[in-house]
């Protein structure tokens, strides 16, 4: 099932009907997938809230910066971009507990970088999934944390 969903069974005449009931959810995204919400214009369902590691508007300004210059994006169109960061929702997290768990799930994994592990750290702690644009990522988290299709921020039913 779906995170941010939850199953109901309705009896209707003879049969049991079963529908998803969509409840608020909390989903960690990283840092491209806030680039492809944004570039894509893609509203996050208002029942849900979004969390992230501190590091995340960084990321975004640095994958902006490439864009830039690769010739991708001109830098008033990344400058946009960064103040829609800016402007988004999004509960940010970077406590010792949040640090101390990507520690412990980067040592697990046999990471040599703390940056993926701080993403599942804050969804093993704070959210109910990760969602994300990035397959690398999703591979990794597959065996850590719950994943969800994008689908799931953006209402899903």
């Amino acid at each position: 099932m779906v995170p941010g969903a939850v199953q109901t069974a309705v009896r209707l005449g003879h049969g049991v009907v079963t529908h998803l009931l969509w409840r608020m959810a909390r989903y960690v995204i990283d840092a491209p997938t806030l680039l492809h919400l944004l570039d894509n214009a893609l509203a996050v369902d208002p029942r849900h809230q979004l969390v992230a590691p501190n590091i995340i508007r960084s990321e975004a300004l640095q994958l902006l910066l490439l864009d830039v210059r690769r010739g991708e994006r001109t830098d008033r169109a990344a400058l946009e971009v960064h103040e829609r960061i800016t402007e988004l929702k999004m509960r940010l997290l970077g406590d010792r507990v949040s640090r101390v768990t990507a520690w412990r799930i980067a040592r697990k994994e046999d990471w040599d970088n703390l940056r993926d592990a701080e993403y599942l750290a804050v969804t093993r702690l704070q959210a109910d999934a990760l969602v994300t644009v990035d397959p690398v990522l999703a591979a990794k988290a597959q065996n850590v944390v719950a994943v969800a299709p994008l689908q799931a921020l953006l209402g899903g039913e």
